[in-house]
Formats: structure tokens, C-alpha cells, sequence
């Protein structure tokens, strides 16, 4: 067994079975890669693929057992070229981040420009997804972060800590009934249609909470993962916004009005993460530090050290978070 044959069913297995495609993204052949892939699971003595004709169908169950333990296999092989790099070059490397639109757009510029003058050397990737999809992504070494707030249950293989709090604003245009009202009821706001995130996005579970505990059922008139496509369907007077309040730009956003949310619906808690036993590079530490302060390096090797969630929850139970 060969450390390049792990590699091979892997990323064939990321590439949506395309033998092709994975064969031009680690420039080799793709009869190569066939060839390694029928020696490793000879060896073996079970099938990892299986096929129909010379096309790879699906992942069979004993190659579902076998992927997960190569992909184990080659995060050490990665840790183990990350202590090498901190030893060789500390300041060089790579770092990369999944996360939502909102996160990106509004709460990481800042961070991410200070981070780059910080190490020029560093290549830095963000992805962006649903919080399932960052999940899986930092799971299984895709990333190095994942920062959400929403879905914490999909995040059971990482280590989540907690950032910031932050809140919602109501967005209407200047000529809505709703502009007249700085602190609308949940009635009020219930009876327009109403424009935000898709569900799973964002908070939007702490929103649809505070309805529900009301007995109102509003009408969901446009759903989107982007604060920015939310604000033009509310000029569009499609319905009332609801948006994360760092998503609302004073300047860009002047032709509409906005109006706190706080007192309708509870504060939500954005979480970076990463998986368990994973090698920190003196960098990615700093990042962290510069997005949340408060998490300092001892804070965060104390955090990577507890066994479950409920020793997590204990470590920052008494920690007051900064508000976004």
C-alpha cells in the first residue's frame, strides 16, 4: 500500500467518481491513477469503486470505511508538512477558510487585510457555503477554518469557539409604513412579506424562533444566502428586510431605512473552528487572535485539548463576547 494510492481514491472520490478530472488537478494520467486504484484494492481484496464498464459508479460500502481512513491518513501526512514548514519558515505557508456570504463580506475584510501585511508570504483561500457544506469542508481537510454561526450540530468533528455576538436590522425603503417606527412589534413586522436568508443561513433559526414563540406564521416572500441580493429585492419593495446588522453599510445603504431588531429576536454567536488534532502553525493562531481577540493561543490549546462539546461549553461559559 502507497501513500500516493490513499491519495488517488480520495481525491477520485472528491471529483465526483471522474477519474479524468482528478487526473488533470494532480497532473498525472488518468490510466495511472485507474492502475493504482485496481492495485491498491487487489491488494486489498475488496472493491473501494464500484463500476460499469471502465466508469466509476458509486462508493461501496467498504470503500466508504476505507476513504474515511485515508483521509485520516492524509491530514497527519499534511500535519506533518505543517510542523516542517513552522520549523523551516514560520512565516510562510498557506491558510484556508470556509464560510458564509455575510461573514466574508462584513466581518472578515478588516481581519483579512490585516492578517496579509502581517504575513506577505502567506497564500490565504476562502471558500464559501452553506453551513453544511463548510462543515464537511473543514472536516475533511479541505480548509484549515470554518467560521458560521448557524447548524452547530454539523460541526460535532471540530473545534468550535465562540467569536462574537451580533444582532438583526429590519430594512425597509424610507417610504414604508415600517420607516415611521423605530421599534416595530413582531405583529408589525409579521404583517409584510418579508425578505432574508435562507434557512440554515446566518441566524436565520433565531428568527424563525421568535415568530414561532408568538403564535405568527409570516410570509416569507424571497429567501437568499446573500445580504446584498436581500437589500435590492427590498428596494425592488418585494417585502421587509431582515439582515445581520454588519451586513447594513451607512453610506451604500443610505436610501434605506433601518431599524434595530434587537429587542425582537435573540442574539446569535458566530463560531470559528477547526478539526480535532490539527497541527496549528504560530500564523494560524494569530489569525485567530485577530478575529477574536480574546482567544488567545492558551485559550485556544486549552479549547483543542477538551473531549466534547460540554467541556467547550464550560471552558467560555463564563466569557463575555464582544458585540458586532
Amino acid at each position: 500500500m502507497k501513500l500516493q494510492q490513499l491519495r488517488y481514491i480520495w481525491e477520485v472520490a472528491h471529483h465526483d467518481l471522474n477519474v479524468s478530472a482528478t487526473a488533470q488537478v494532480l497532473y498525472t494520467s488518468q490510466p495511472g491513477i485507474s492502475k493504482q486504484i485496481r492495485l491498491l484494492e487487489d491488494e486489498l481484496g475488496v472493491e473501494i469503486f464500484a463500476r460499469s464498464g471502465k466508469h466509476l459508479t458509486r462508493i461501496t460500502p467498504a470503500g466508504e470505511a476505507i476513504l474515511k481512513v485515508a483521509g485520516e491518513i492524509l491530514r497527519k501526512v499534511e500535519s506533518i508538512k505543517q510542523v516542517a514548514q513552522e520549523f523551516s519558515d514560520e512565516k510562510k505557508g498557506a491558510l484556508s477558510i470556509a464560510t458564509t456570504h455575510t461573514q466574508a463580506r462584513y466581518a472578515l475584510p478588516s481581519v483579512i487585510d490585516g492578517f496579509m501585511r502581517s504575513y506577505p508570504e502567506v497564500s490565504l483561500h476562502m471558500h464559501q457555503g452553506t453551513p453544511m457544506q463548510i462543515a464537511e469542508m473543514a472536516a475533511n481537510g479541505t480548509t484549515d477554518f470554518a467560521i458560521a454561526t448557524e447548524a452547530m450540530e454539523l460541526f460535532g468533528d471540530l473545534i468550535m469557539m465562540p467569536c462574537y455576538r451580533w444582532n438583526r436590522s429590519i430594512l425597509v425603503p424610507k417610504s414604508h409604513p415600517l420607516a415611521q417606527t423605530p421599534k416595530p412589534s413582531l405583529e408589525q413586522v409579521a404583517a409584510y412579506p418579508l425578505v432574508t436568508y435562507v434557512f440554515g443561513f446566518t441566524g436565520r433559526s433565531k428568527l424563525d424562533d421568535a415568530f414561532s414563540s408568538r403564535g405568527l406564521t409570516p410570509r416569507v416572500a424571497f429567501t437568499a444566502a446573500d445580504a446584498d441580493v436581500i437589500k435590492t429585492y427590498v428596494r425592488l419593495g418585494v417585502g421587509v428586510g431582515i439582515v445581520a446588522s454588519m451586513a447594513i453599510d451607512p453610506e451604500a445603504d443610505s436610501d434605506l431605512a433601518a431599524l434595530d431588531a434587537s429587542h425582537l429576536f435573540d442574539s446569535s454567536v458566530t463560531k470559528i473552528g477547526f478539526r480535532k488534532g490539527t497541527f496549528l502553525r504560530g500564523y494560524m493562531y494569530d489569525f485567530i487572535a485577530q478575529f477574536a481577540p480574546h482567544l488567545t493561543r492558551d485559550i485556544v490549546d486549552q479549547a483543542a485539548h477538551c473531549h466534547n462539546r460540554q467541556e467547550l461549553e464550560e471552558l467560555f461559559a463564563s466569557l463575555e463576547l464582544p458585540e458586532h
